[in-house]
């Protein structure tokens, strides 16, 4: 019997140990200050925004988060202030046991730049982006087509986007009075008529079509406007 009363006051001793080493750590790793911030962009990706900036954004109270302790710092507030910055599709910030606190970025993507009296980018979910002053993305140049009609163009830009072949070649896209786009190429100097935004994939099936043959013909050169609003049919006109 006496045997038993030990062993349970050793397991007891053991667990209340236990227990205030745990309160003691947690107490001790809740004073302890952020002593460094990691900031890690997730993705290649260009730097639209850097790492001063997001350091900036990572402020509270005023303080900078190097000087706040760790019970302090709201994560969610953090995460929800990057995610505010117009350069930031969504982040992940987190504190490591050594008191270091973490970032992770992703930036957003801009697919097309809209050469308006303020210029903006388009990015890869259709909304309007700002553009950025850390670097300028080589993306195609849109003309005459204002915040409202960003929607009507994106399906043609993600088509654009996601097509090795037309990503290569298309480098302009103008929109004129009646609501049609030409195109403009980095290689020749004919204009490209796509007309509305409508059957985007049979119109540039048919361009693939007449590319190659022209390509093989050597007549590239000859045209002055490449027509493809028609069902079916790639309309030339020669200079």
């Amino acid at each position: 019997m006496k045997k038993q009363w030990v062993t349970y006051l050793k397991f007891f001793g053991l667990l209340a140990l236990m227990v205030f080493l745990f309160a003691f750590t947690s107490n001790r790793n809740k004073k302890r200050k952020i002593h460094q911030v990691s900031v890690e962009f997730i993705e290649e990706q260009n730097p639209y925004i850097n790492e001063k900036t997001v350091n900036k954004l990572l402020i509270q109270n005023p303080e900078q988060v190097t000087s706040v302790g760790k019970e302090i710092l709201v994560l969610n507030t953090v995460e929800k202030e990057l995610d505010t910055h117009l350069m930031v599709e969504e982040s992940d910030v987190y504190v490591t046991v050594s008191g270091e606190l973490r970032a992770r970025i992703k930036q957003r993507t801009p697919i097309a730049r809209v050469n308006a009296m303020t210029p903006f980018y388009v990015d890869s979910k259709g909304a309007v982006m700002p553009l950025s002053d850390n670097y300028a993305a080589h993306v195609p140049l849109i003309y005459n087509v204002a915040e409202n009609e960003v929607k009507e163009i994106f399906p043609l830009l993600k088509i654009i986007r996601e097509d090795t072949f037309l990503k290569k070649h298309i480098v302009g896209i103008i929109r004129n009075a009646k609501g049609e786009y030409e195109l403009d190429l980095r290689v020749y100097d004919f204009t490209l008529v796509l007309g509305k935004i409508q059957n985007l994939n049979s119109k540039f099936r048919n361009f693939k079509a007449f590319y190659q043959k022209a390509l093989k013909d050597n007549s590239m050169t000859r045209y002055s406007k490449i027509n493809l609003q028609y069902k079916n049919q790639v309309v030339c006109t020669i200079k």
